[in-house]
């Protein structure tokens, strides 16, 4: 270029319509979410519960482990986030992967009956792994003492609930039918998941939530409804918690509930 030609200016890129610019926004703060965005809020939570002001800490905000609890469940929920969002950029939509809304009401009702059996065969095998000395006893509740322990315990059976159905059951299997694996196959690799990030529990753990994983991922299979699995998953959660909290420090036979 010589010195008498003009410079040319690079093109702009044009404007993205307003949906565009939206599905932007939010594949940006799911992918922080997933990332560095949980780790900014963890650490203004730790400096405001004791922030340093000239080499001494002195706590800020009364209530930072309530707020740690609810921004540990927000971010937790970041993959369930990134499955709605993917299944509508693509053009799907949630149906497919159990999450439509049509019968949300219906949907709810059969997860509350389905939540019975699944408390009653799920207590029976971690009582009997307990005394087979094959299990960990696990305290499913969290900080105890504070006036929103009971709130929080429910709002993490909610989190669980949403979490591990969405993404190991409606999503899981859902992608891998897609990938041609049979419906079989696609069920045991998410009832295999379930049980094994379930081991930390022993083997007791493992063996009732590979079952239990067996049983929803048929339940989706046949009815092709996240909901229900999602309702049950909630209840049962939320039953083990207050259960806990009622009868802690006391005994049934050779079982005792540690406190």
């Amino acid at each position: 270029m010589t010195a008498t030609q003009p410079r040319l200016r690079e093109a702009e890129p044009p404007p993205l319509p307003i949906r565009s610019r939206r599905t932007l926004a939010e594949e940006m703060l799911i992918v922080l979410s997933l990332s560095l965005l949980a780790s900014a809020v963890d650490a203004l939570l730790s400096y405001l519960q004791a922030p340093v002001n000239r080499g001494v800490a002195v706590a800020l905000f009364r209530d930072v482990e309530l707020a740690r609890q609810l921004a540990d469940m927000v971010f937790a929920l970041a993959p369930v986030w990134l499955v709605v969002h993917l299944a509508r950029r693509s053009g799907e939509g949630v149906e497919p992967f159990g999450l439509g809304t049509a019968t949300l009401a219906t949907d709810v009702a059969w997860g509350g009956l389905a939540a019975v059996g699944v408390a009653a065969v799920g207590l029976g095998v971690y009582l009997g792994a307990i005394a087979l000395n094959v299990n960990r006893f696990v305290v499913p509740v969290p900080p105890l003492g504070h006036w929103w322990t009971v709130p929080v315990l429910v709002l993490g059976a909610l989190q669980n609930g949403l979490l591990e159905e969405v993404v190991v059951v409606g999503y899981l299997i859902r992608r891998l039918e897609q990938l041609r694996w049979p419906a079989g196959a696609a069920i045991a690799g998410s009832a295999l998941l379930r049980g094994t990030y379930h081991l930390y529990q022993g083997w007791g753990g493992f063996a009732g939530n590979l079952a239990l994983g067996a049983a929803f991922g048929y339940a989706f299979v046949r009815w092709r409804k996240t909901w229900p699995l999602v309702t049950a998953h909630f209840i049962v959660d939320t039953l083990a918690g207050v259960g806990y909290l009622l009868f802690r420090g006391h005994c049934f036979g050779s079982l005792c509930i540690p406190r």
